[in-house]
């Protein structure tokens, strides 16, 4: 993005929304508000290693969500070891093409995990002490996602800087977790 009339780059935009998050009090709009920037249209991208799908979908345009395209995204972000899905909670999608605008990135997101059900979070929990017990993957509010061309560290700042939501960086298992819980940050 190169605005000609400001001479304001994305990545100056960037600079400038890290530096004056710190002092503006968290709100989930700010998600919204960076989203905002791109025009009227809010696009989602990304892929499952674990099923071979991909999705690349316009969900909201001009205010509005798209019913077909919010539907294609909660068969997309399913607990892919039961085939069930639930109505992801839009604020976290809105995080997620957030977070992905600010990185600047043609690259789709890489899926990881989105909703769980009860069960699966119970198996993951049982091999794990990172699955938290009331997990927001249950409700349809968080994702964990990963990228080839950004690092963890990127991702976690770029999610960071919405100010709209639980963010944690698991750098051993290279992944970002993004949820639209209280806004919050963890990991390593």
């Amino acid at each position: 993005m190169d605005n000609s009339s400001t001479g304001m780059t994305r990545r100056a935009l960037l600079g400038a929304f890290a530096a004056t998050s710190v002092a503006a009090a968290p709100t989930f709009s700010k998600a919204a508000g960076f989203l905002r920037g791109g025009g009227d249209i809010r696009r989602i991208a990304m892929y499952s290693g674990r099923t071979g799908e991909s999705i690349d979908t316009i969900y909201w345009i001009e205010g509005k969500y798209i019913k077909e395209a919010l539907k294609e995204v909660n068969h997309f972000m399913r607990d892919w070891r039961l085939d069930k899905s639930i109505g992801m909670d839009t604020r976290t999608v809105d995080i997620m093409a957030a977070a992905h605008s600010l990185m600047d990135v043609g690259e789709p997101y890489m899926l990881l995990s989105g909703y769980r059900s009860p069960q699966t979070n119970a198996m993951l929990r049982s091999r794990s002490r990172g699955v938290a017990k009331n997990s927001l993957h249950m409700k349809g509010q968080a994702a964990d996602l990963r990228m080839k061309s950004r690092s963890v560290s990127q991702m976690f700042r770029a999610a960071k800087a919405c100010s709209a939501g639980g963010v944690g960086k698991y750098s051993g298992s290279n992944f970002v977790h993004m949820d639209c819980g209280v806004v919050r940050s963890w990991g390593s």
